[in-house]
């Protein structure tokens, strides 16, 4: 028998008046298409799965047990809402102005001048239990190593009452009725009282001498059992309490929540003692209930005991819901694990994956909505496919490994790469419950495991037989009859394209950003991921893995995102869908308008063309592009920077600032005084003395004007003179300093300024998107710089200069290229090694040995000239002072 784990502390973790110390909610992390709340038992709602909360919170609550007792008291003579309001709302005042035969509320009015006499032991019965009310809680006593804080609050709590004045009180109450109904609800008020007073024996006689003998099992005594229960846990009488909180759990509608996580059944023998006092069948199911509750990662095992003790228990319906909810967390994520491993692959094609165990889910969507569409859908997808619009098969598109939604347990929070996938076992125990049970209930699960397990066909033909009249069970039939047919589409086609646009334009409509919040607590909180978004997923995987590489993008992005990883092949498929004539409606309004967001398109795309051409040195081709880019309109800018002396936020004049295109100045072709990329530009990067030998280089360039100069620099270092060496280590210079390494290294990877970033980290592989471009600016790269190039410049010059000093500086900007060939080496080649390997310590210093040897042999080769044949010189002592990597070479 597997162990209980539920605990008093997992109660303590939600109390009412407790706060996290940070927000976060694992319900958003996961589409959930199926609604758990169809259940038919609703009192049972706050026990579906939610990690989020100590309970699910249902949009159907239950009627409060209490209400309905009291509508009885008083004959049926008040409605639901009225009768809320007199228990309640109204205040001890009214009630006792209505007393005095002045009521002055209008309800009170309403009821009549014979309300009071007709039923004076109630009306008085709830002023004497609206006056106790406010004193009705026990003294709270902090816990001072609490991860949790509770708000400071002026709440009242029974010790400040007068305890002889107020049980005689109670008493003498409790013998002066003759209604045993009231008579129970002073019995309560005693036994609470002294509960609430940490009073715990006379609290168990009181439930002995008032409650029992009146042998009333209605909802007021379960909430005295409940204060019992709760003083035999003050007594130590762990069993007794726990059978009794169990009894409240068993039989309250109202009170499941609370006795739940009153009961400590931490260990097996806890829940055996359960099923030892058992005495019918309702009890054993529910024992094993509490069980299946607490194993949510499978609740199967218990699912089979209480179906060998009722097939027709509605627990299982609980249960079988919780059970979908944990898959659609594996199947439904809203981002895979597949795309958070890195790698060399930016294509479908380039990825290899084995293939994934099954489909997955999504989140729930209003009833009005799918009700409406599906009138819709039948004729919209019930036509023959259409051709696809690349050359990729529609089996090899509906068997791919990354076709959403399949089964990811790593994307699950509470799961990992070894988690169980249960669906099998779960579709098994659904068709054995629709031989013993006739529930639809179970014809909808059925069939949505089906679509988990990609079956559409199966699951739509089984939803089709069901006949409800369930408003509930209609919603979900009927997203599932949508999303089936929608998620079975091969591929996307053009013709599906305005099918879709044309009969669903609301799935793709911008929507208000829907919020939850608490006045009290100040929470705001973004709406659970819809089923549009969904939607949207899907087809952009679908697009991805047809090769629709730009539609694929712009469904989950906007082209302001491509800047933060700028992708050579994508920015071609991008610009391929820009220029395509004749765009479909669903292209033009859906997708293109993805796109306007940068300003003029045909310069945009021109910059990075440029920009990745300046990456090669291809200067000429760079020259080419960006003379088509001189309409770039740039990228956003902060206009405001914070100053922390004054506490405000202070205007900036941005016309001065680099942005994408251009205020870049002649530094670019200077060498470094230090390495430092959080000073300015004057402060981090010194001009080599001959650069006004060069009149074109202007102090301010524009990215043409940079082009133009360095094409007349490389004019000129075709020559074999002092002149030419100066050209080729002025274009050694913009190359390295427009590196991963170099002060300006923002210029060429549309960034805006040097600030860190993935795009100077080194690294030879980026993203590896396998199933779609979510998310893509969370991911931020660029290809690896070929240090190569400056070194072959800087080569050139220092072959043609006969400048000692000279020859120093080339070494040291060369020495520093080769310094980031084995930067990249090394990041390349990380140490694989647990921390909990035990010969940890030594595996590392020996990779670092490794490392080291490595560098001295292959990368210093620059440095030793340096050493070896320079340092006489004054540049190798200047440089002694502003770098301390160099100093410590030149001294070992």
């Amino acid at each position: 028998m597997k162990k209980i784990i539920l605990s008093l502390s997992i109660s303590a973790l939600f109390y009412q008046n407790s706060n996290a110390c940070s927000w976060y909610d694992s319900d958003y992390e996961y589409f959930n298409l199926f609604t758990q709340n169809i259940i038919k038992d609703k009192s049972l709602s706050p026990f579906l799965l939610t990690y989020s909360n100590a309970f699910y919170s249902s949009t159907s609550p239950i009627q409060d047990e209490n209400i309905s007792d009291w509508q009885q008291y008083f004959n049926q003579q008040l409605s639901y809402q009225d009768c809320y309001e007199l228990v309640y709302k109204i205040s001890l005042n009214d009630l006792n102005l209505l007393k005095k035969g002045t009521p002055s509320h209008p309800l009170l009015q309403k009821l009549g001048a014979n309300f009071y006499p007709k039923y004076k032991e109630g009306i008085d019965y709830l002023i004497e239990a609206k006056y106790l009310e406010p004193y009705m809680r026990i003294n709270y006593i902090e816990n001072p190593d609490a991860f949790y804080f509770r708000q400071e609050t002026d709440d009242k709590n029974a010790t400040q009452m007068d305890y002889n004045k107020t049980i005689s009180s109670l008493a003498s109450l409790f013998h002066s009725v003759k209604d045993k109904r009231i008579q129970l609800r002073y019995a309560f008020q005693m036994v609470r009282f002294n509960h609430y007073n940490r009073k715990y024996k006379e609290a168990v006689d009181s439930f002995q001498q008032f409650v029992k003998p009146l042998q009333n099992n209605g909802s007021i005594y379960y909430s005295a059992l409940n204060q019992l229960a709760g003083a035999q846990r003050g007594l130590g009488l762990k069993e007794d309490a726990n059978w009794n909180f169990f009894q409240v759990f068993l039989h309250s509608k109202n009170l499941k929540e609370s006795a739940y996580t009153s009961m400590k059944l931490s260990d097996e023998s806890s829940f055996q003692n359960l099923l030892k006092r058992a005495k019918n069948e309702n009890e054993k199911a529910m024992a094993y209930f509490l069980l299946g509750y607490q194993d949510f990662n499978n609740p199967l095992p218990m699912m089979e005991e209480i179906y060998k003790i009722n097939p027709q228990s509605e627990l299982l319906q609980v249960l079988t819901a919780r059970a979908i909810n944990e898959l659609e967390r594996s199947y439904l994520p809203l981002s895979y694990s597949a795309e958070d491993n890195f790698n060399s692959a930016l294509s479908p094609s380039s990825s290899k994956a084995t293939k994934a165990e099954a489909p997955e889910k999504k989140k729930e969507q209003k009833v009005g909505f799918f009700q409406r569409i599906w009138n819709f859908i039948k004729s919209l997808f019930s036509s023959s496919p259409s051709k696809t619009t690349n050359s990729t098969s529609s089996e090899s598109l509906t068997n791919s490994a990354y076709r959403i939604p399949y089964y990811d347990a790593e994307s699950n929070l509470t799961g990992d790469a070894n988690s169980h996938n249960y669906i099998d076992e779960l579709a098994s125990f659904i068709k054995k419950m629709q031989k013993d049970n006739s529930s639809e209930f179970w014809k909808i699960t059925d069939a949505y495991i089906q679509f988990l397990n990609r079956n559409y066909k199966e699951s739509n033909s089984i939803l089709e037989s069901i006949s409800t009249q369930d408003p509930e069970y209609i919603a979900q039939i009927n997203k599932m009859k949508m999303l089936n047919t929608i998620v079975a589409q091969p591929s996307i086609t053009e013709d599906f394209e305005n099918e879709l646009y044309q009969k669903f334009p609301s799935l793709f409509s911008v929507k208000a950003q829907e919020t939850t919040s608490s006045e009290e607590n100040y929470d705001f909180n973004p709406a659970y991921p819809s089923t549009e978004e969904f939607l949207k997923d899907v087809l952009a995987n679908r697009y991805f893995l047809q090769g629709d590489l730009a539609k694929s993008f712009l469904t989950n992005n906007s082209l302001e995102d491509f800047r933060v990883n700028p992708n050579l092949e994508l920015a071609q498929q991008l610009e391929s869908f820009y220029r395509k004539p004749n765009k479909n409606n669903f292209e033009e309004k859906v997708l293109f308008s993805q796109m306007k967001s940068v300003g003029n398109l045909d310069a945009y795309f021109n910059v990075i063309y440029g920009d990745f051409a300046m990456k090669k040195a291809d200067f000429k081709l760079a020259k080419k592009h960006y003379e088509k880019a001189q309409d770039f309109s740039g990228y956003p800018l902060n206009d405001q920077i914070y100053n922390y002396e004054t506490g405000q936020y202070e205007a900036v004049d941005t016309s001065t600032l680099y942005n994408g295109f251009k205020n870049i100045p002649a530094l670019v072709f200077g060498h470094n005084k230090w390495e430092s990329f959080n000073s300015s530009a004057k402060e981090s990067m010194q001009a080599e003395s001959f650069l006004n030998d060069f009149p074109f280089i202007q102090s301010n360039m524009n990215k043409l004007d940079l082009a133009n100069t360095l094409l007349q620099l490389e004019q000129i270092g075709a020559s074999k003179d002092e002149k030419s060496s100066q050209a080729n280590q002025l274009i050694g210079n913009l190359l390295y300093n427009t590196s991963a390494l170099g002060y300006f290294r923002e210029l060429f990877v549309m960034d805006i300024d040097n600030t860190n970033g993935g795009k100077y980290d080194l690294s030879k592989e980026g993203h590896s998107y396998k199933v779609y471009y979510k998310n893509y600016s969370n991911y931020s790269f660029f290809p690896l710089d070929n240090f190569n190039l400056s070194i072959n410049f800087y080569q050139k010059a220092l072959q043609t200069t006969s400048s000692k000093e000279r020859k120093a500086r080339i070494l040291f900007q060369m020495a520093s290229a080769e310094q980031g060939k084995y930067y990249q080496y090394i990041t390349d080649h990380p140490l694989h090694i647990s921390y909990d390997d035990p010969d940890y310590s030594k595996k590392l210093e020996a990779h670092d040995q490794e490392m080291i040897r490595l560098k001295n042999e292959k990368y210093r080769r620059y440095f030793s000239i340096l050493k070896k044949d320079f340092s006489d010189t004054q540049t190798a002592h200047s440089l002694m002072g502003s770098c301390s990597y160099y100093q410590y070479f030149m001294k070992n």
